[in-house]
C-alpha cells in the first residue's frame, strides 16, 4: 500500500525559509506572492493490506519521528490504486 504523509508548520509557527523564498519570487518580479510556507511531502509504501491499519501506523510514524507534533501538523493519504483516502 502507497501513502502520502503532507507534514506543514502549524499557524502561528515563524517560516523562515518560507519567508525567504517568498522575497526571493517578489524580487523576481512575483508581487502577488502574499504568503508561502515551506512544508515537505512524504511517499511511503508499507506492507499493509487494511488503510485503517495503515493510517494508524503512520500517524504513529508521524509522532514519533516523521513530524514534529510541537510545531508541526501532517495529513496522511492513503493511495490504493484508484482509490485515494485523506486523514
Amino acid at each position: 500500500m502507497k501513502a502520502r504523509v503532507f507534514v506543514r508548520l502549524k499557524p502561528g509557527i515563524l517560516d523562515p525559509q518560507g519567508a525567504t523564498v517568498q522575497r526571493a519570487l517578489q524580487g523576481l518580479g512575483y508581487q502577488e506572492v502574499r504568503s508561502l510556507t515551506v512544508g515537505k511531502v512524504l511517499d511511503l509504501e508499507i506492507v499493509e493490506e487494511n488503510p485503517a491499519r495503515a493510517r494508524t501506523r503512520i500517524t504513529e510514524m508521524c509522532k514519533k519521528l516523521l513530524a514534529n507534533p510541537v510545531t508541526e501538523e501532517w495529513s496522511v493519504e492513503i493511495i490504493d490504486g484508484e482509490n485515494r483516502s485523506e486523514l
